[in-house]
């Protein structure tokens, strides 16, 4: 059986605290294993939230701040220790190549496992596969940074009782499936005929950053969409200094982007009250809310079954389109 959730290993931001670990996030999807930023302590969280290294299949860096990057040597020992047989595919901003390579070797230790370096040198799609497509986007913080999304193409899900009344089954069905119609009893039956939209999910990951086009970008459609909200409304000059986002900025991403579930994260160590970041995002959008709390799971929303995607227009009209909404 497949799984889809978001195994939320830190959720503080520059200075830990007591309750809240350095950054790390670990979507599982399927089959594939996504570590995200992964800071100090990391290796430890994995423990404590019965992640094993050999579930990881990419480690995704959003920038080199060291909240959200200063666990990779442990990861990556970690990997060789257990003995991990898979590839593990890194993907980080090229421009930081070189912290990079410190990180990846910043002890001696008996490499095994196999790193495989993918830097991401500008926005697009970084990578396919059976999970769809990982695409990275620019977003707007004081060192270059970029933001994740993946994209699970929409496909097509068979309603029996009409294959059944067409007299369709077996091999049929498969070739129906890949060449889009066949002749049945010297009648054509289109796809179209027997089948439902099935829309693909979405997983947005944004941290670290100022409010910004590639921001709505990467959450457009987002089934989850998990995001920065280090600052509460009050202190909105500070986030805008800095190149954060307020809880309120997080809410009103979602409520414009048709975000069906929104995970907050990546606090400061300023506030005490987890809950008033709901509050505030509240404000905004209505949907399901989650504040992140260190070592918690967050499913992904079951599919929405029979609907394809509102905006079919293609990659480059829906991020006019979100540009136009930010404006």
């Amino acid at each position: 059986m497949s799984v889809r959730e978001l195994v939320v290993l830190g959720t503080g931001s520059q200075v830990p605290t007591r309750t809240r670990n350095h950054n790390g996030y670990l979507l599982r999807w399927d089959g594939e294993g996504l570590l995200f930023d992964p800071g100090e302590g990391t290796q430890r969280q994995m423990l404590f939230a019965g992640v094993a290294a050999s579930s990881i299949t990419r480690i995704c860096l959003t920038h080199f701040h060291g909240d959200h990057c200063l666990g990779v040597p442990g990861v990556v020992q970690r990997l060789s220790l257990d003995g991990v047989r898979h590839p593990v595919i890194a993907h980080f901003p090229e421009s930081g190549a070189e912290y990079f390579a410190r990180l990846r070797h910043a002890s001696v230790f008996h490499e095994t496992a196999e790193l495989v370096e993918s830097p991401v040198s500008g926005p697009g799609v970084i990578a396919t596969g059976g999970f769809g497509h990982l695409v990275a986007r620019r977003l707007e913080h004081p060192v270059e940074s970029f933001g994740y999304q993946l994209v699970e193409p929409d496909t097509h899900r068979m309603l029996p009782e009409r294959l059944t009344a067409l007299g369709l089954h077996g091999p049929s069905v498969g070739r129906l499936r890949r060449e889009g119609a066949i002749e049945v009893g010297g009648r054509r039956v289109e796809l179209a005929e027997v089948s439902e939209p099935r829309r693909g999910q979405r997983f947005a990951f944004v941290m670290d950053t100022r409010l910004c086009d590639g921001v709505f970008e990467l959450a457009e459609g987002a089934d989850l969409l998990v995001i920065e909200s280090t600052f509460l409304s009050a202190d909105a000059a500070l986030a805008a200094e800095y190149g954060h986002l307020t809880a309120a900025q997080a809410g009103r991403v979602a409520a414009e982007c048709g975000v069906r579930k929104l995970v907050l994260s990546h606090f400061s160590q300023r506030y005490a009250d987890p809950g008033l970041f709901r509050v505030e995002a509240a404000e905004a959008f209505g949907g399901e809310i989650v504040v992140a709390e260190d070592v918690s799971r967050v499913p992904v929303p079951v599919r929405s079954p029979g609907r394809a995607r509102p905006d079919s227009r293609g990659d480059e009209a829906r991020i006019t389109h979100v540009g136009d909404m930010r404006r």
